[in-house]
């Protein structure tokens, strides 16, 4: 273990997904959702196979003992995906982003409907708190009181990072379920397999030939994509799941620094206001968890004889 290794692990796959949303969001304009998903998808695969060679992983690292559940995985992450980069076409990023918090938060809910998993009074409350700041940040965006200050263009964006969020929340209580049984190199690379795949479905609906600079740019969110997966699963084999998991909410930070400076997109007080609920809401069950878990290691250590 070593945590300060861990965070910076972290914090270095936080800066690389906001990177390539951003990329993803320079090219949506002329790049539809679905061929997004495909390069950031397909060109992951490569990296990662490289990861799994280099930590000699590579012979089992591939082996799945239920296809199924990486089918069902592959569908519901593909659906996110393909749902935030079209939100990012239509949104500023720090407001994606922040809108994109939500999912953590559905988790808690997921997890006790299909997994059966105990949520405390505590728990619940947070996810209130952060719901309220979700609907403070979508609020402009689907507001019935100025209808001519709201375009038909924010509203589906904003529909878009939701039904993301949801789909991401509903992803992550499968991986839940699968690393009981499933390595976490197969679930990291499979999904990437799987989403590149799927995403061949939307080719009807007009696909486009980049332009060079496109490409290239489109190429490079697959490869970032590879190394924000590989930094982010580096980061727990260093540092507990508690310890880095709040590092998250660095990426509205890193949002609103390339939104600002690479988009021009200044952020609203009522979206910083409600990012600032959701981050407080997310922080606060992480800490309470950390410490719940703390407690319970010591009631398991005094039982040791």
């Amino acid at each position: 273990m070593s945590p300060l290794r861990g965070i910076l692990y972290k914090l270095g796959s936080v800066l690389v997904f906001i990177v390539m949303s951003g990329i993803i969001k320079a090219t949506a304009a002329e790049v539809p959702p679905g061929e997004a998903v495909f390069f950031r998808s397909f060109f992951a695969l490569p990296v990662i196979v490289v990861w799994l060679w280099w930590t000699h992983e590579l012979k089992v690292g591939l082996k799945v003992a239920d296809p199924m559940s990486h089918i069902w995985r592959g569908a519901v992450g593909t659906a996110g995906m393909a749902c935030g980069f079209a939100a990012l076409g239509l949104l500023p990023l720090p407001e994606v982003t922040a809108i994109g918090y939500a999912a953590p938060l559905l988790v808690v809910v997921f997890a006790a409907m299909f997994l059966g998993e105990t949520v405390r009074l505590f728990r619940l409350g947070m996810v209130a708190l952060g719901m309220v700041g979700v609907l403070i940040v979508l609020s402009p965006r689907l507001t019935t009181l100025d209808p001519d200050a709201v375009t038909a263009r924010e509203s589906l964006g904003a529909t878009l990072t939701l039904m993301g969020a949801v789909f991401a929340a509903l992803a992550q209580v499968f991986i839940r379920k699968m690393v009981a049984h499933e390595r976490t190199s197969a679930i990291v690379f499979w999904f990437s397999a799987s989403a590149a795949g799927l995403s061949l479905l939307s080719l009807p609906l007009g696909w486009v030939v980049p332009a060079p600079k496109t490409f290239g740019l489109l190429v490079l969110s697959g490869l970032l994509g590879g190394l924000g997966q590989i930094l982010l699963t580096s980061s727990y084999r260093y540092a507990d799941a508690s310890l880095v998991a709040p590092f998250d909410y660095a990426s509205m930070i890193f949002a609103l620094l390339i939104g600002y400076f690479v988009f021009a997109e200044v952020p609203s007080r009522v979206m910083l206001f409600g990012a600032s609920l959701v981050i407080l809401a997310g922080v606060l069950i992480i800490w309470r968890e950390r410490r719940l878990g703390l407690e319970r290691a010591r009631q398991r250590k005094a039982m040791t004889p």
